[in-house]
């Protein structure tokens, strides 16, 4: 009985490592260019500055980011026919007052950059 459970082990730890020998000499699997890259900036439609601290988001999805000291952001998504995405104001009057915007991606490549210009309230 003990044999059998010691050799269960070792061949449990024989499974693991040659797994792990795989991934290390193979990597693991690629998303092959499933995904979509959308930077961009944002900049007030009046003075054309940069607008810091906007939420720019993809509809029906959790992800999200910020727009930087230069108003740019940038990430990656998932490829679909009509992408939504979404800018919203969300720092009240820390850097202006801006009417949220949205726009529609429709059969992107693998790259889209948005210039996006937001009116003031």
């Amino acid at each position: 009985m003990k044999r059998n459970l010691i050799g269960k082990v070792i061949g449990g730890l024989s499974l693991t490592s040659a797994m792990f020998v795989f991934q290390a000499c193979y990597g693991t699997p690629q998303d092959f260019g499933l995904d979509l890259l959308v930077e961009g900036q944002v900049k007030s439609k009046i003075s054309g500055l940069p607008i810091k601290g906007i939420k720019v988001s993809v509809a029906d999805n959790l992800q999200y980011e910020y727009t930087n000291d230069e108003g740019r952001f940038s990430f990656y998504t998932e490829k679909r026919d009509n992408l939504s995405i979404l800018f919203e104001d969300i720092d009240s009057i820390q850097n202006g007052i801006y009417l949220n915007r949205d726009t529609v991606l429709k059969n992107s490549k693998e790259k889209v950059f948005l210039d996006i210009k937001m009116e003031e309230k």
